[in-house]
């Protein structure tokens, strides 16, 4: 009884919202919205934000060029046979907290790209690092519980001094060490960045020469 009172209140207050606003203010405001709803479009296309949200391909990170190095050294490593970047970086606890914190970290890396504030050299933060080693022990669980039995120290247990985080000692997994733009030359070229999302048309006649992907040896 009490939804349908709040869904009339509701319905009442935008019948007397769109009674006092003139013909020239209702198309103000639609047009308004329409500009919103096509820049907000406009930008998640830019982005390719389906590529992030639908699936699990690592190819989607690329879509930013300075993860090329990430890429590709993955891409050679044992990890790429069985585990994607979902895998390690992102909470895998319930979809949920999948979800809030691929969307938090991905627009924090969008913020980075955009404002041009990002490193050469990316570096995981603080909750990334502790989301990276429960993946860990998650997938590694059985080796070390049963056999190593190390799996019961957590990423806070090792700030506290009470062990030691993963890459403590297994430094080169799956990235090889440290990587940068500078320090992987050719990275681009593991798997091509994608091709740019405005069209060639309108590249040419806003003057701009389209990009066509990486060209090798050049």
């Amino acid at each position: 009884m009490r939804v349908r009172e709040m869904f009339s209140r509701i319905k009442n207050k935008w019948a007397g919202f769109k009674q006092a606003l003139s013909y020239r203010q209702k198309i103000a405001l639609v047009s308004l919205l329409g500009i919103i709803v096509g820049s907000g479009g406009l930008f998640m296309y830019l982005l390719r934000m389906h590529t992030y949200i639908i699936g699990d391909d690592p190819k989607a990170c690329i879509n930013c060029h300075i993860m090329s190095p990430y890429y590709a050294t993955w891409s050679h490593s044992s990890h790429a046979r069985d585990a994607t970047c979902n895998d390690c970086h992102v909470p895998n606890g319930n979809i949920l907290s999948h979800y809030l914190f691929k969307g938090k970290d991905g627009m924090k890396h969008v913020a980075y790209f955009v404002t041009k504030s990002e490193r050469q050299t990316i570096m995981a933060e603080e909750a990334s690092a502790e989301v990276i080693m429960d993946n860990c022990i998650r997938c590694h669980k059985q080796l070390n519980q049963e056999f190593v039995k190390t799996g019961r120290i957590d990423y806070m247990m090792a700030k506290r001094g009470e062990g030691k985080v993963c890459w403590d000692c297994h430094r080169d997994v799956p990235h090889m060490g440290m990587n940068s733009l500078s320090s992987t030359p050719g990275a681009e070229f593991v798997e091509p960045m994608p091709p740019d999302p405005v069209p060639a048309w309108l590249q040419r006649a806003l003057g701009h020469k389209p990009y066509e992907g990486p060209k090798q040896g050049k």
